[in-house]
């Protein structure tokens, strides 16, 4: 994972997120990606916690987006692993969190987990 392709995903990513733009923000993920947060149980109920599939993550960050909409970011730092980027950023009510991005050979994210500091 080169380091200007990590910190371009990056400001775009939460770009994208603090305009509420989940088009965009979808564009970075593979259509059959799967995302796995601890907030996926309280908004949508899924047990486990995890999401498959574009339709699937968009209408949960619909939903989310809906409950917070004054939702910004703030990225604190960009890590770079192999195949792999882990987002370090402030959240919701400036709650600390980080995202870990899986990426496959299309440089689009296949694996997204989310953290946060409660």
């Amino acid at each position: 994972m080169e380091q200007t392709f990590a910190e371009r995903f990056a400001t775009d990513w939460i770009d994208s997120w603090n305009a509420h733009d989940l088009n965009r923000t979808l564009s970075h993920y593979d259509d059959d990606f799967e995302m796995s947060s601890p907030v996926i149980v309280q908004v949508t109920g899924e047990p486990s916690g995890t999401l498959r599939g574009k339709p699937a993550v968009q209408a949960y960050w619909k939903k989310a987006l809906a409950l917070i909409p004054d939702l910004k970011f703030e990225l604190l730092s960009v890590l770079v692993g192999v195949n792999s980027i882990t987002l370090y950023y402030k959240g919701a009510q400036g709650h600390l969190a980080a995202e870990v991005f899986h990426f496959g050979p299309n440089q689009k994210v296949v694996r997204a987990f989310a953290h946060y500091a409660t």
